[in-house]
């Protein structure tokens, strides 16, 4: 470990220079990538600095017990020597959880894409639901949400909803939301007072930029045609409504929500970037089975991460077995217990991997 922490002090002074590097400066990805380098590897040096200092001063101290006579300063300096232990002990974690590799996407905005699974009218509702949840904890954070693409149901649900949100570290506290939701309730339609069980599914994707995805144009087929609600009524009387086909892959992006064709354009080319590096991302996952496997959490859409049980008033994560029973406050974007849970335990398991 120490080994890895004096290369990485070292190596700050080597990426302050490459900065002003006219070979670096007109190169957009490649001060990008030094950029996020810096930026992990300066709390390193700064926590490393005062683990340096404490370790002196401790030093210092157990030099100074063996040389003094007097009982009322002998008692002082163990004191002293017992706190100082103790902050090098917390320091010495702090510094092996910052070296940890980072996601190199973990300070980016992301677009959620939340879809009506399994359960009808009642999966629609509760799309809704997680989409407004999921806002409120934005909101919390102070994030921007922005809605790229809704479609709704005749009564009120959603079909389908991607919208991107804008904040610092937001994906690397949403990341783990990817998956199958279930939500466990009685219909406001049912009778009988069954409990009918439906499911949510929920992608989050790193947003994708310019330097992260190249799109050639010749490889996009752009249609365009009215934008149309819910039972198919016509809801624009001009062609703005965008349809994005990226021929190699297949992957089709539709947006219609704006008036102005161009604005739809803009948000169907965001989503299609981001699922392109999505895509890419998932790839390289595959190719690296045992890395991925050790990640909590990994995104995989066909698994069930966590359970809405209503009657219960319970919301369970599969991942971690964790349950709180505080539905509404949940469903009122307390997500922070299983968020924090998640990233403690993919630590946990990239600090045992790395030694």
């Amino acid at each position: 470990m120490w080994d890895k922490l004096e290369s990485a002090t070292a190596r700050i002074p080597e990426l302050e220079r490459l900065l002003s590097d006219p070979a670096v400066t007109g190169n957009p990805r490649e001060m990008q990538r030094i950029g996020r380098e810096l930026a992990e590897l300066r709390p390193v040096a700064e926590v490393h600095a005062r683990y340096r200092k404490v370790e002196q001063e401790l030093a210092d101290n157990l030099a100074l017990q063996d040389s003094e006579t007097d009982p009322a300063m002998k008692a002082m300096v163990r004191e002293e020597i017992d706190r100082l232990t103790s902050e090098k002990d917390l320091l010495a974690g702090e510094i092996r959880t910052l070296l940890v590799p980072k996601d190199p996407n973990d300070e980016k905005n992301i677009l959620i894409e939340i879809r009506a699974g399994a359960g009808g009218d009642e999966a629609s509702a509760f799309a809704g639901e997680l989409f407004r949840a999921y806002g409120m904890y934005a909101d919390s954070r102070r994030w921007k949400v922005e809605i790229l693409s809704r479609s709704e149901t005749g009564l009120g649900g959603t079909k389908e909803v991607i919208a991107m949100i804008e904040g610092r570290g937001a994906y690397s506290r949403l990341k783990y939301e990817s998956g199958v939701h279930r939500v466990q309730r009685v219909p406001a339609t049912e009778a009988g007072g069954r409990i009918h069980t439906s499911t949510v599914t929920v992608a989050v994707m790193p947003e994708a930029e310019e330097v992260d995805v190249q799109i050639q144009q010749d490889d996009l087929r752009i249609d365009v045609f009215r934008s149309s609600g819910p039972g198919g009524q016509s809801v624009n009387t001009t062609d703005s409504a965008v349809r994005i086909t990226h021929i190699p892959t297949g992957l089709v992006v539709q947006c219609q929500d704006e008036k102005s064709q161009l604005k739809n354009k803009s948000k169907a080319l965001k989503i299609l970037r981001s699922r392109l590096y999505d895509a890419e991302m998932a790839k390289r996952q595959s190719e690296r089975a045992d890395l991925r496997r050790a990640q909590v959490g990994t995104g995989d859409r066909s698994e069930r991460i966590r359970t809405y049980n209503f009657p219960q008033n319970r919301v369970t994560d599969h991942r971690v077995g964790l349950t709180v029973h505080q539905l509404s406050a949940v469903l009122d974007g307390g997500f922070d217990p299983f968020i924090d849970a998640l990233t403690s335990q993919a630590q946990v398991e990239a600090l045992r991997k790395t030694g």
